[in-house]
C-alpha cells in the first residue's frame, strides 16, 4: 500500500518500527489505519474511540495526546493566531500558549449519557448511542478490545458502519470478531 506519511508522522513511524520490530508484520494495517484517520482529519472529520477497562484508559490517553503536541509540534494556524490576537492581551497570550490539536472523542468519557443509557435502555448500547450523538458520516471509530469480542464494542461498530463512520480495530493477537467486521 502506497501511503504518503506526513514528515512528522513518518519520523514517529520509523522510530516505533525500529524500537518494536514486530510491528513490521503489521505495517500494511498500520499504514491503512493512518490513511483512514489522516483522510478524515483532512476533510474536517474526527476520531471517535471506545474501549472497556484498560482499553478505555488507552482511549483516554490517545485523546489526550491528540488534543495537544505529542511527538511533533502542532502549532495553531496563522488564522487562529490572528483571531486570538485580535482579542487583545488575553488573546495574544492564548495565541502564544495554545497548541494545535486533532479532534478526538473518547466515547466513554460522558458519564451522564453513559449512565442514562444504562439505566433507561441497555448498557451494551451506550457506545452505539454516543455514536448517534457525536458521530458524523466520514468520521473514524477506533474500537479497542483486547479480546476483539466485547459485545458493546461490536454493537458500536455496527452502529458506526450504519452511520457511515469508518471502523478500525485495535485488538489482541487473534483480533476476535472485530477483526472480521472492521474496515
Amino acid at each position: 500500500m502506497a501511503v504518503s506519511l506526513h514528515p512528522s508522522a513518518e519520523g514517529v513511524y520509523k522510530k516505533y518500527l525500529a524500537k518494536y520490530p514486530f510491528l513490521q508484520d503489521l505495517s500494511e494495517e498500520l499504514l491503512a489505519s493512518y490513511a483512514a484517520v489522516d483522510g478524515a482529519y483532512r476533510v474536517g472529520k474526527k476520531l471517535l474511540i471506545c474501549g472497556n477497562g484498560g482499553s478505555f484508559a488507552d482511549a483516554e490517553h490517545i485523546v489526550g495526546e491528540l488534543g495537544k503536541k505529542f511527538c511533533a509540534d502542532r502549532p495553531l494556524s496563522a488564522e487562529q493566531k490572528a483571531k486570538l490576537s485580535a482579542e487583545g492581551p488575553v488573546g495574544e497570550y492564548l495565541s502564544e500558549k495554545l497548541q494545535g490539536s486533532l479532534r478526538a472523542i473518547n466515547l466513554g468519557a460522558h458519564q451522564s449519557l453513559m449512565t442514562a443509557v444504562a439505566n433507561d435502555t441497555d448498557v451494551r448500547i451506550a457506545y452505539a448511542q454516543q455514536l448517534s450523538v457525536f458521530g458524523d458520516e466520514g468520521d473514524v471509530l477506533l474500537a479497542i478490545s483486547t479480546s476483539g469480542n466485547s459485545e458493546n464494542i461490536m454493537l458500536a461498530v455496527t452502529a458506526a458502519r450504519a452511520f457511515g463512520i469508518k471502523t478500525l480495530a485495535l485488538t489482541g493477537r487473534t483480533g476476535g470478531r472485530l477483526r472480521e467486521v472492521c474496515d
